[in-house]
């Protein structure tokens, strides 16, 4: 494990921790995009049922429990317990719209037509576009609270810092896997206004700039067009397939 990957983790966890604080201590949801929060459950699920077929290590599994676990429970927190506090009017993202593209696209484009490869491929897809319903939110309100922008930093940093993983494994390993570059990638970008943002503008202010909020738009329209491209062009799907090495069993088993 490289220190990347590890700084990686924590982040990631960092910033479930901070959600579920955030939405206990208040006693309050409001802000929270609770479909953002069934996608990334639905992609904690899919992608670590390999936790029941496989043992690699008390880390990865304690990591995998853990971010399952707590995918659900603010799943609870959101729609059961404090459900008077979610704000659904503004959480009107066409989920199926993300949904749909990236588990036609798992079929297609996987390392091996398995179930556990195609769930843990349409796991990869899912995650680079899970943050989009809360995103939509936050363009929809054009503020968010102190709270919820350092969450949504924290999870772009845990993808910045997997993307250099990736650069280091390649470089000192000969190891990459495309689904997982090309997909990290493309949930990085979705945070590069968002970065600027929190650097520059800090805690001071929760309100978001328009024009912001009008690239948010055109950056959900590219990446649900970009998924829909791939899903439906038989020859840069070839293309993709021949670059993509035979088999990820090593990430699959390494990586949370």
């Amino acid at each position: 494990m490289n220190i990347f990957r590890l700084t990686g983790d924590l982040s990631h966890l960092a910033a479930i921790i901070i959600l579920l604080l955030k939405i206990w201590k208040t006693r309050s949801c409001a802000g929270i995009s609770g479909k953002s929060q069934i996608l990334f459950a639905l992609v904690f699920t899919t992608r670590y049922l390999d936790l029941l077929t496989s043992f690699i290590s008390l880390y990865n599994t304690t990591m995998k429990v853990i971010y399952i676990g707590c995918a659900y429970a603010t799943v609870y927190l959101i729609y059961t317990k404090f459900k008077a506090t979610y704000d659904g009017n503004h959480d009107t993202f066409r989920v199926e719209f993300l949904v749909v593209p990236v588990g036609g696209l798992a079929f297609l484009v996987n390392h091996d037509f398995s179930p556990l490869e195609i769930l843990w491929t349409f796991s990869i897809y899912l995650e680079s576009v899970a943050i989009l319903p809360q995103l939509f939110m936050i363009s929809k309100t054009g503020e968010a609270e102190t709270i919820t922008t350092h969450y949504l930093f924290f999870l772009g940093l845990y993808r910045a810092l997997y993307l250099i993983n990736w650069i280091w494994r390649f470089y000192l390993e000969g190891f990459f896997d495309m689904i997982a570059i090309v997909a990290g990638v493309v949930q990085t970008i979705l945070y590069c206004d968002f970065f600027y943002l929190y650097v520059t503008k800090g805690e001071s202010s929760c309100s978001l700039p328009t024009y912001f909020l009008s690239k948010f738009g055109a950056k959900c329209d590219a990446v649900v067009s970009f998924y829909s491209l791939l899903l439906q062009s038989p020859k840069l799907l070839q293309r993709v397939l021949r670059v993509m090495p035979h088999s990820h069993r090593d990430l699959f088993h390494y990586a949370v």
